[in-house]
This record gives C-alpha cells, sequence and structure tokens, in this order.
C-alpha cells in the first residue's frame, strides 16, 4: 500500500482543528527535520500501542509526538531548563487554549517530558508510553522488528530520514549546549560528552560528596 498525505500502514493522523493546528505549529516553528521526525513518532507510536494492545487517545498521542522536541528550538536555549520541559509546558499552552480536560493535557505534559527518561514512561498511560516508543523506534531503533519492513518504508516515504543520524545529533547539540546543566541525570549528556568540547557530566556521586552535610 502506498503512504499518501495523513495515512500510512493503517494509521492516520487525527482529523480536525486539533491535529490541523498542532501540525501548523510544529511545521512553522520547527525544522524540517524535526517535523519529519515528530510525526514518524506518531505513526510508530501507534503501531507499538496496536501492537502492544493499549487503547490510546490518536489526539493526544499526536500532539505529544509533534511537540515532544520543540524545547530544541532557538528560543528555548536559554531558558535554563531541560528542553523536554519547554516542549511540554507549549503543549499544556497549546491544549488549554483548545479546552482540552486536564487529564488529556497532564497525560501530554507527562509524555514530553519524560521522553528522554528511559525505563519509566512504559509503566504510565498509554500515551505516555507510546511517545517514548515512538522515539526510541525512530532515534534508537529499539524494538525495530516489531513494526514490518513494508510500514516502515510507508512511513518514511511519508516522512524520509535523509541522512538522520548525523543531523538529529547534530539538532539534540545545538538545542542543549547553552544549557549543559540540564542534561544532568539524563541522556543528553552523552550527546554533549561527543560533541561540545570541554564538557564534563555531572557526577552524581561527587554531588552527595561534595554536599554541605559533615557526614
Amino acid at each position: 500500500m502506498e503512504a499518501q498525505g495523513n495515512t500510512a500502514a493503517g494509521v492516520t493522523v487525527p482529523e480536525g482543528k486539533l491535529a490541523a493546528e498542532a501540525t501548523e505549529l510544529v511545521r512553522d516553528t520547527t525544522s524540517e527535520l524535526i517535523y519529519h521526525h515528530s510525526r514518524r513518532v506518531y505513526w510508530f507510536g501507534s503501531l507499538q500501542g496496536r501492537r502492544r494492545g493499549l487503547a490510546f487517545d490518536p489526539e493526544l498521542l499526536y500532539v505529544g509526538a509533534m511537540f515532544h522536541d520543540l524545547g530544541l528550538g532557538e528560543r528555548f536555549r536559554a531558558s535554563g531548563r531541560r528542553f523536554e520541559v519547554d516542549g511540554a509546558d507549549e503543549a499544556r499552552r497549546f491544549l488549554e487554549r483548545h479546552g482540552i480536560p486536564e487529564d488529556g493535557i497532564r497525560r501530554v505534559w507527562t509524555a514530553i517530558a519524560l521522553h528522554t527518561t528511559p525505563g519509566i514512561p512504559e509503566f504510565m498511560e498509554p500515551e505516555v508510553a507510546l511517545v517514548t516508543a515512538g522515539v526510541e523506534y525512530d532515534v534508537l531503533g529499539i524494538g525495530f522488528d516489531d513494526i514490518d519492513a513494508a510500514a516502515r518504508a510507508e512511513i518514511t516515504a511519508l516522512h524520509p530520514r535523509p541522512d538522520f543520524k548525523r543531523r538529529i545529533l547534530r539538532a539534540f547539540t545545538e538545542g542543549i549546549e547553552q544549557k549543559p546543566d540540564t542534561t544532568f541525570g539524563n541522556v543528553k549528556a552523552d550527546v554533549l560528552r561527543h560533541f561540545t568540547p570541554g564538557f564534563t557530566p555531572g557526577d552524581f556521586v561527587e554531588v552527595i560528596r561534595g554536599s554541605r552535610w559533615e557526614d
């Protein structure tokens, strides 16, 4: 089956104003790289949800996927906060404007805030688990054989990933190198360790040893 428009591999982007405006916002405010990556995260997350038998809200999953890397953008680079939180807060404001109930907003916020914190989201609500599952599939190749080659081909035909590994690492570096302290205790410290000269990751043991407690 050939991928067309908003449908690929048996998964369709939700119809309606919420998804349409999320698509427009992300397309207008991020790079082509982040836009295509975010859309693939929705497809891969949805397929993983079906495979796991999870009942999820497609609109909430879509907004979570589309906003999950928004915090890497230039306007957030001096925020002093984790880029995940910046993106989650933008999603919260977006969903509040659309009158989404607080439980849905909380799920999307959490999905974005935790998508770089492995080992936790998979045990939470489906939308939280599946944003991370989509990210892990597209960026890390985790569970690569869970989705068949034909489905992958449809999705990547709709949203290509040329030179993706190099380009996404560059985007991660540019998004966080001005606030290196925000990588303490999360996977993004590895990015700066590889690509930012002079970066020294925080050391949890040394923080404990150097605290103001006497013993």
